[in-house]
């Protein structure tokens, strides 16, 4: 299994109880949040035995997880194969909805060109 490239989306929630309250302040807490994300991303081999031991614990189901990169949007989802067929028993998110956000995203991308 090999993991080219991993991305690292920001953090939903804060759990900082102070906020900042200027703008300086809100731009190095923002600097400083996206270091602490960087610094807690897994390393690609982290990445990978990781998804070795899930693979491990899917063989008796005759499965097994790759890692697919959307070539629009750039970003990985999971796809679930069936040992036996090479079959796509599942992919998480669906490449369904992604092909739709990347169309999406374009739309609006026109959309915004055409006002400005």
């Amino acid at each position: 299994m090999s993991v080219e490239k991993l991305s690292s989306q920001p953090a939903l929630h804060n759990f900082e109880t102070t906020k900042p309250t200027g703008q300086n302040e809100t731009i190095e807490h923002n600097i400083i949040a996206k270091q602490n994300i960087q610094e807690k991303s897994p390393s690609k081999e982290e990445m990978e035995r990781v998804i070795d031991g899930i693979n491990e614990v899917l063989q008796p189901a005759n499965t097994h997880i790759k890692f697919e990169l959307h070539e629009k949007l750039n970003e990985y989802y999971v796809t679930i194969v069936d040992n036996n067929t090479n079959e796509i028993v599942r992919e998480i998110p669906s490449k369904k909805w992604l092909d739709i956000y990347a169309a999406m995203t374009d739309f609006v991308g026109l959309i915004v060109d055409k006002k400005f």
